[in-house]
């Protein structure tokens, strides 16, 4: 794979063996980003579980303190009251077949997060195989299937994430910008990992935490060393 001279650079600068305390790590990655866009700075935690097992699996939502820094586009599929909610909240887009038609017929997915209440759900799930591939199937779990559309608006659009394990039983999440500093990324963080902790499940034996890397979109990753998550 070809590498620029930015990620050499930044890839000599950090010791690929340590394992880095959480403040050092996220500090290093603002100070190694050298992009020309302000880069996404990302969590990837392997995680001693079995996707394959029901009753192991990670998956929930978390409103991180400072946003993620995007702009968080929603479509809400809701009738009546709840759409007027939802249109008060901010939501992007609001409506009910005239989405779902748009989304089968024109393929159309300019939006980030759909949110539903559950009385459509038996509408929203037509779309179950052309959503899911993509991670935009609602689920009560992510707060995405709710009575309250309008609170689920505005905390998408306050930096809610959905974290859930893949097929390799590894979390992809981001948790903001390389312009949001050290102290803002590091709340971030810890506000995650904090909630992946909770989340364990009673199955999960032995290690739960295996490894944690921190890297920005175009940057090498580092090694954090889970031990001393939160520090």
């Amino acid at each position: 794979m070809f590498r620029g001279k930015n990620y050499k650079a930044a890839a000599a600068a950090i010791d690929k063996a340590k394992l880095y305390d959480t403040n050092e790590a996220l500090g290093l990655v603002c100070e190694l980003s050298k992009a020309k866009f302000d880069e996404t700075v990302e969590v990837h935690v392997r995680l001693g579980v079995d996707s394959r097992h029901a009753d192991q699996q990670v998956r929930g939502a978390i409103v991180l303190p400072n946003g993620t820094g995007k702009t968080v586009r929603t479509l809400v599929i809701a009738k009546g009251d709840k759409a007027d909610a939802a249109t008060a909240a901010g939501a992007d887009f609001v409506g009910a077949e005239e989405y779902i038609q748009k989304i089968q017929q024109e393929n159309w997915f300019d939006f980030d997060v759909l949110i539903t209440s559950p009385d459509m759900m038996g509408l929203v799930g037509r779309l179950g195989k052309v959503l899911g591939p993509k991670g935009l199937m609602p689920n009560p779990k992510a707060g995405t299937v709710t009575p309250d559309v309008a609170r689920a608006v505005t905390e998408a659009k306050a930096g809610k994430i959905e974290y859930r394990l893949d097929k390799t039983n590894i979390i992809h999440c981001p948790i903001g910008k390389v312009s949001f500093g050290t102290e803002k990324l590091a709340e971030n963080f810890n506000t995650l990992l904090g909630a992946i902790i909770k989340a364990k499940p009673a199955a999960a034996k032995g290690q739960y935490i295996k490894s944690c890397v921190v890297t920005s979109t175009m940057g090498p990753g580092l090694k954090i060393n889970s031990a001393k998550i939160g520090d």
